[in-house]
């Protein structure tokens, strides 16, 4: 699959239905080489899971960013808020894994250099459908 088919196939809004199976192309392109990895899949499929905004999706998108250093690049760190900023912060902060504790520092690191100005959930979900509108 590439992004114009997933695109194509589910949308920017997928349904509950097909969320699964958007996880499990990402977590695919995940476990590919660098040189192998779409990141722009990946960043699709990354929207995609944001706009759900299902917070047992965070840690498959910092897994996703975290693969590679051009996937790190790709994926905005504010498509790990789906939920919101606190939510998401909250929700690491409890799980209390590596991954969350890693993951939680980077958000919180990002906010203090002022990735998160401004930020709304609203506002990502509209500017990025806006750039595949294009």
């Amino acid at each position: 699959m590439n992004e114009d088919e997933s695109l194509r196939r589910y949308g920017l809004r997928p349904s509950p239905a097909d969320l699964p199976e958007i996880r499990q192309v990402l977590l695919a392109e995940a476990e590919r080489d660098q040189q192998d990895q779409d990141t722009e899949l990946m960043k699709l499929c990354c929207l995609q899971l944001f706009n759900a905004g299902h917070l047992s999706d965070v840690l498959v998108i910092w897994r996703a960013k975290e693969s590679s250093f051009d996937a790190h690049c790709s994926i905005d760190v504010q498509l790990l808020c789906g939920a919101g900023l606190a939510a998401t912060k909250a929700y690491l902060e409890a799980d209390g894994s590596p991954d969350a504790a890693d993951a939680r520092q980077y958000l919180v690191e990002c906010e203090a250099a002022g990735d998160f100005d401004g930020f709304s959930v609203a506002e990502q979900s509209r500017w990025r459908a806006d750039y595949y509108r294009t």
